[in-house]
């Protein structure tokens, strides 16, 4: 039996995540106040009491859904439940990936957490507001999207952003070129094609000037190598060298993210559990759409924590 942890992208943040963690383990509490020190601010408030829309904020929901995954983290290892001991491999849904290379040893959390919020703030300064979009298609193959996407392109930018898998594909890019995208993947016979409420289009070539800062940001920052393979969005294949993670990093901010190919090569090669670390229960839901031999569970409450610790006696 082989194990991967997962790690949840934007979208899966709650008000009051992770409040459970902190008041039931130390180790967790103290992974939100780092994260507090390291951002300057009292984060933690945001997170626990909200309100929801500065949540929601890109600059604040991903060093925010980070700080949930790594406080699991942190107090399984101070349980004797080490990364390096029990996992195959870890992998996370674009900013997820950032998590996961903090659980992997790559970047520090105060890091990480500075990576977060520059990310945030990059990737929402890149476009003008309203001048870009996202839409999921349901019901159609990657290759006749990306036909579609090309078709769309006389109208700009338009690309894949996410293969989520289930049949669930979003693209990205300039706002009237996704409309027509959208409008051609219905008329094509996707199922659904619906735009979404995004701030930004993510993992668009529109992104480019965001790819520029994490450059800049990401070569000012101590890496190392992970502690076990990451399998990179990107890539939908494992990466050990901490040098081409950080590479990675950039193309990923423009570049699709290959979830769907990224579970299946993990089912392909030997692993049979996925527990999702952190916030919510998306990722859980498309691995068991993914492949459905995959055990997928969530890890995110106390008494799940609890569960997996118990497992060890």
């Amino acid at each position: 039996m082989s194990l991967a942890f997962t790690f949840p992208g934007q979208g899966s943040q709650s008000v009051g995540m992770g409040k459970d963690l902190a008041d039931a383990y130390p180790e967790a509490a103290a992974v939100f106040a780092e994260v507090d020190d390291a951002l300057g601010e009292k984060l933690s408030d945001i997170i626990w009491n909200g309100p929801e829309d500065q949540l929601t904020l890109t600059a604040n929901a991903q060093p925010a859904l980070m700080a949930v995954s790594i406080a699991i983290i942190r107090v399984l290892a101070a349980r004797g439940y080490h990364l390096s001991e029990r996992v195959s491999y870890v992998a996370g849904h674009s900013l997820g990936e950032y998590s996961a290379l903090c659980a992997a040893g790559t970047f520090s959390l105060a890091d990480t957490a500075r990576l977060l919020r520059i990310r945030g703030n990059a990737m929402q300064a890149a476009v003008p507001v309203g001048t870009g979009a996202m839409a999921a298609v349901i019901g159609l193959e990657d290759a006749d999207l990306a036909e579609i996407c090309a078709q769309a392109g006389a109208e700009g930018p338009c690309q894949i952003a996410n293969d989520n898998g289930g049949g669930q594909i979003v693209i990205s890019g300039a706002k009237a070129a996704v409309e027509k995208a959208a409008a051609l993947a219905s008329d094509k016979g996707a199922k659904r094609a619906i735009l979404l409420p995004v701030s930004a289009p993510f993992h668009s070539a529109l992104m480019a000037p965001a790819a520029d800062a994490m450059r800049a940001a990401l070569a000012e920052v101590p890496r190392h190598d992970p502690v076990v393979p990451l399998i990179a969005n990107v890539r939908a294949a494992p990466v050990t060298s901490a040098d081409e993670i950080v590479d990675l990093l950039v193309e990923q901010v423009t570049g699709q993210v290959r979830w769907r190919e990224s579970v299946a090569w993990l089912a392909a090669n030997g692993v049979t559990e996925l527990y999702e670390v952190g916030n919510g229960k998306v990722l859980t839901g498309l691995a068991k759409r993914i492949d459905k031999a995959l055990a997928a569970k969530t890890l995110s409450s106390p008494a799940e924590i609890e569960a997996v610790l118990n497992s060890l006696t």
